[in-house]
């Protein structure tokens, strides 16, 4: 019998991604003040924030701004906040709790 362990059986997984605002600019084209406002508005949010105050946000963050982008040509920003809850994708802002579908502004 093999006594080599699993990669299931390590007790620990490395910490989930979190990006700066300076990196989700980068990757998607949206200005700091888009995102600052979407932040505000409740349509994206930090998962956590540094020891100097900044945002970080969580990989899900650029599957919501995909569909923020998609949306924002036909429907209010309220309407797509709908959305973005309804898919589970945003919570209340600067929370860090698990994002809700019941969560409201």
């Amino acid at each position: 019998m093999d006594d080599t362990p699993r990669a299931s059986d390590i007790p620990w997984a490395p910490p989930p991604k979190r990006y700066r605002v300076g990196e989700i600019v980068r990757h998607t084209g949206f200005s700091r003040q888009t995102i600052h406002n979407y932040t505000t508005m409740g349509l994206i949010r930090e998962r956590e924030r540094t020891g100097a105050g900044h945002r970080l946000y969580g990989e899900e963050v650029f599957q919501a701004l995909a569909l923020i982008k998609t949306l924002r040509g036909t429907k209010t920003l309220s309407e797509i906040r709908d959305v973005l809850q309804a898919q589970g994708l945003t919570g209340d802002p600067g929370s860090t709790d698990p994002p809700s579908a019941s969560a409201t502004l």
